[in-house]
């Protein structure tokens, strides 16, 4: 049994392919590894943002899902839609890596410093540096991490805010000069975990031995309460939601919000249940969300991003 993987081709990408490629090798599968240019790594002179929020990083492999010419589709979870085309689906999520962020720099860095600058475009991340650090400025710098690397070294900053899950894996842990708390600095939905994209004609002996090689149960119970939550809040890469869940002694532990771009407002609370209320829990923290005032936040956010 042949199985195509697609993914794009950055490092880190590659990393996470070939991680999936080893599982399934493991348990006897032959594979092969297909590289895919999405629009989010074409476009590199502006925001995600400003690009658009749904399918910056997946519209172009997901058509090569519909059409056969890959099996499967390895993404970063982050990356991915709240709510996915017709006929598509998220059928299994690695093992969650540390889900927190983190500074890299190659020099020593203190948030308090005159005139620190920092590499991030992510609108949550700039929101909450204006309410904790808002003496702090900012610079978008995209491309892959060792691009970004390479710009910050050049000058164009002084630190790069990034996933410590990235980081990690591109073992640049030597370069990591500041991490932030998860409880304060709330991570992206689904930040540190892989996920794994099918179209509905996929060969069903297929779809179920990926699943059994791929799937971290409890990762998985985690993801399904945060994507829950961010489709109740109908939230993107460009909207500055998100959204925690941990698991201890059988209760899943959801915590999550939205928050303005200037960082002056937020709506946020902790919802908890059994793990197999995952869905139920993430739709309920929404809902609570939006009708608390988050609807407004979204609401201004949306109009703001149109003008």
């Amino acid at each position: 049994m042949k199985i195509r993987i697609g993914t794009r081709g950055s490092k880190l990408a590659l990393w996470q392919a070939n991680h999936v490629q080893d599982l399934l090798r493991a348990n006897g599968a032959d594979t092969e590894i297909v590289t895919i240019e999405t629009k989010g790594d074409k476009v590199l002179d502006v925001s995600i943002a400003k690009i658009g929020s749904k399918g910056v990083f997946t519209e172009e492999i997901e058509e090569q899902l519909k059409d056969g010419r890959i099996d499967i589709a390895v993404h970063s979870a982050k990356d991915m839609q709240s709510t996915l085309a017709s006929g598509f689906e998220l059928i299994a999520f690695g093992k969650r890596e540390k889900s927190h962020d983190v500074l890299v720099s190659h020099q020593s860095i203190d948030l308090e410093q005159e005139g620190l600058v920092l590499g991030t475009s992510s609108t949550r991340r700039l929101a909450f540096l204006k309410r904790h650090y808002p003496n702090v400025q900012t610079v978008p710098v995209r491309g892959n991490l060792q691009t970004r690397i390479r710009k910050m070294k050049e000058g164009a900053c002084d630190a790069l805010w990034l996933a410590y899950a990235g980081a990690h894996r591109m073992a640049f842990d030597e370069m990591i000069v500041h991490e932030f708390d998860p409880t304060i600095f709330v991570p992206a939905v689904g930040q540190g975990s892989i996920a794994i994209e099918v179209y509905e004609s996929i060969d069903p002996e297929k779809k179920a031995l990926v699943r059994n090689c791929i799937n971290h149960e409890l990762s998985e119970k985690c993801l399904i309460a945060e994507r829950s939550f961010l489709k109740t809040m109908d939230g993107g890469c460009s909207i500055p939601v998100f959204g925690l869940a941990t698991i201890e002694n059988d209760v899943l532990t959801l915590y999550g919000g939205i928050i303005s771009l200037d960082g002056k407002t937020s709506v946020e609370k902790s919802c908890c249940s059994t793990t197999n209320a995952a869905k139920k829990v993430g739709e309920t923290l929404g809902r609570y969300v939006l009708e608390n005032g988050g609807q407004k936040i979204l609401e201004d956010i949306r109009k703001h991003q149109e003008n």
